[in-house]
């Protein structure tokens, strides 16, 4: 699946500052976000940020690291990409659930310009050009 360029954001501020520019995004959790944060901070994040902008052109990754319970408790409440370590054990077989609602895996975190890092704002609207 194609994604526009990911931008990694870490709370609602960020989400709307990778909005700001007006351009296609791909909203990315930071690494195993799933873990510490829980799916369903993700989605309540993601859903705010497209009320706030719901013309926006918005894809949005969940990191779950290596835990295929997050994976699974993610695609219940409607996640459909999300990043599962190829490692992991259960990978094929939460692949094979996702497909069969739609949703998308991903091994490994795509090329991101992370929000939290010292003048990434300033860099944002070239990384979505």
């Amino acid at each position: 699946m194609f994604f526009p360029p990911a931008v990694v954001v870490h709370g609602l501020d960020e989400a709307r500052t990778a909005l700001r520019p007006g351009r296609p995004v791909t909203l990315l959790s930071a690494r195993g976000a799933a873990l510490y944060a829980g799916c369903g901070w993700w989605r309540a994040l993601v859903a705010a940020v497209l009320a706030d902008a719901p013309a926006a052109e918005v894809h949005d990754i969940l990191d779950c690291a290596d835990a295929p319970g997050q994976a699974m408790a993610a695609l219940r409440i409607g996640q459909h990409n999300f990043i599962l370590d190829a490692a992991c054990p259960a990978f094929a077989a939460v692949a094979a659930a996702a497909a069969t609602l739609g949703a998308s895996v991903l091994a490994e975190r795509p090329e991101a310009l992370d929000l939290a890092e010292r003048g990434a704002d300033r860099r944002l609207a070239a990384w979505l050009d």
